[in-house]
């Protein structure tokens, strides 16, 4: 399911990495860190649900390490890259119990407040991963393995010097379209017009992906994020991808 060296042991996890003289190792990467304090109700809620529904970071080292155990279950897999605080995350899964929900989300504050917002949404399959979406696709999840995935509002990275950091380039794209299983769905959103023109270049151009730009998905909530981009009178464009 992993990929794993000839020792049995994975690539070093994203930050862990280090050049042979001991540096740790600059990376390029779809995201940046930001800060960690949690808001009182965060911490409550990380309090009350973490050791359930957060998987550790250190846990994906272990050569044994399987979704399933974590989710309790054997179900088809929905992974969401860059959840946020959550909004979409509780209300989407909610209304697939029958999913396993992998939310991948490195803004520890963020993973807190979605805790909460997925219990108060009876959200009980969700698991939250502060893992690097990138190197998860890449050494945990298996080909083929991935029934649906979603990104609502990337990074959109708007520097052209840091355009090589937006999540949907050509090779995230193929990696993606990769653990897609056939017939699964890439649903995207973003409230930028450039990136959005860049993602159906990109994605029409991934042979493995057919779809393009749809009317909005209305089942995806609209969430605080959003609503900050339809303030500044952005237009919000929904694009989904099939696998064939």
């Amino acid at each position: 399911m992993a990929e794993q060296t000839n020792e049995g042991v994975r690539p070093a996890r994203p930050h862990h990495k280090q050049t042979e003289d001991g540096r740790r190792m600059r990376e390029v990467l779809t995201y940046t860190r930001r800060g960690s304090r949690f808001s009182p109700k965060q911490q409550a809620a990380w309090d009350a649900y973490a050791d359930r529904w957060v998987i550790p970071e250190e846990a994906v080292d272990a050569a044994d390490f399987s979704w399933e155990r974590w989710f309790g279950r054997a179900a088809p897999l929905i992974v969401e890259i860059g959840g946020g605080v959550g909004e979409a995350t509780a209300a989407l899964a909610a209304a697939r119990p029958e999913a396993n929900v992998l939310a991948l989300e490195v803004w520890r504050p963020g993973v807190a407040e979605g805790l909460g917002r997925a219990a108060e949404a009876g959200a009980t399959n969700v698991r939250f991963c502060g893992v690097d979406a990138v190197w998860t696709l890449e050494h945990l999840i298996a080909p083929g393995a991935i029934s649906e995935l979603w990104t609502f509002f990337p990074d959109p990275w708007h520097k052209t010097r840091h355009h090589k950091r937006r999540l949907v380039n050509e090779e995230y794209a193929a990696l993606i379209a990769s653990r897609l299983a056939p017939g699964g769905l890439w649903r995207l959103a973003t409230d930028w017009a450039d990136y959005a023109e860049r993602m159906v270049e990109v994605l029409d151009a991934e042979p493995r992906l057919e779809g393009g730009v749809v009317e909005r998905w209305a089942e995806r909530p609209v969430t605080k994020f959003e609503r900050k981009g339809l303030a500044k009178d952005r237009t919000i464009t929904d694009l989904t991808y099939r696998r064939v």
